[in-house]
């Protein structure tokens, strides 16, 4: 199975990041990916349905945000966080920081 579609680091826009960044369970996949690196699709813990999960990870892939590689019947997840540094500098590291202090809070 071919690593599926993503856009072209040139192709990645601020609006959708951000999009994407904006929803909860999207920023707690980045989050984890973040923490521990590449990621089984199927490792998330998040509490969706496998198919929610799906839609989550595909805004996040098609923002740019991650990369998708495929391996026999598994797939691998990672962030593209040396293409979000080269075109967003300390965009990601602000976002995950504020998402961390929330946390904290509640």
């Amino acid at each position: 199975m071919p690593n599926l579609d993503e856009p072209e680091a040139s192709a990645i826009e601020l609006s959708a990041v951000l999009h994407a960044l904006s929803d909860p369970t999207r920023l707690a996949v980045v989050r984890q990916i973040e923490a521990d690196g590449e990621r089984l699709c199927g490792a998330m813990a998040v509490d969706v349905a496998k198919s929610t999960l799906s839609q989550h990870l595909r805004v996040l892939r098609e923002a740019g945000i991650t990369r998708t590689r495929c391996c026999g019947n598994q797939r691998w997840v990672s962030l593209r966080r040396d293409d979000l540094e080269q075109l967003f500098p300390g965009l990601l590291d602000v976002v995950l920081s504020a998402a961390a202090r929330m946390e904290a809070v509640h």
